[in-house]
């Protein structure tokens, strides 16, 4: 069994870990204190700088964390991990240590304090830009990657490596404990 190494990713392809609307882990820590929680809203915006829109409700504790250190995570999980994203969706961070609870493996981070998640396909790290007012009116925050990496079996060269074995699929959230796995790759011919 090959083993699986974390690459960093160019900022110019950071957009790609994303475009393609999956499910994100969100990391972020304060003075000690670390959180995750699932988003199912989030989206690439800019190529250069990478930039990306995410939803963190106000009343999660991730939130919390990120409030007042201007930092998080983006991590794109893959499907193998669909007990681990859901569990940490419905839990809070507040009354649970979701890192013992769901046996997550916690790394440090190179450009801030929040920390990358084990096992996933793609991390960003990421500063919130100040956008005050859609951050208190629509829990909208538009972030900036500063470092992004990619497990070398699912990315390479800017890239996805298309079509991903099953357990490295991406997932996208439906509803209500319910997701959508990556399929089928389709292609314009040039």
């Amino acid at each position: 069994m090959r083993l699986r190494v974390r690459q960093p990713v160019a900022l110019e392809h950071a957009s790609r870990l994303l475009n393609h609307g999956p499910v994100v882990l969100v990391s972020a820590a304060h003075q000690g204190r670390a959180n995750v929680m699932t988003a199912a809203w989030c989206m690439a915006l800019d190529f250069r700088p990478p930039r990306f829109a995410v939803v963190l409700a106000q009343e999660t504790f991730t939130r919390e964390l990120v409030d007042a250190s201007g930092a998080l995570v983006l991590q794109v999980p893959p499907c193998r991990m669909l007990e681990i994203v859901d569990g940490v969706g419905t839990t809070t961070g507040r009354e649970v240590d979701k890192w013992s609870r769901f046996g997550l493996t916690r790394t440090e981070g190179t450009a801030g304090p929040a920390p990358l998640v084990g096992g996933c396909l793609a991390w960003l790290e990421c500063r919130v830009l100040p956008e005050p007012g859609i951050a208190t009116s629509y829990d909208l925050f538009v972030v900036e990657a500063v470092a992004a990496w990619a497990d070398d079996e699912a990315f390479a060269n800017g890239r996805w490596r298309m079509p991903l074995p099953p357990e490295l699929r991406s997932l996208h959230h439906l509803s209500g404990g319910s997701y959508l796995v990556d399929g089928e790759v389709v292609s314009v011919a040039r």
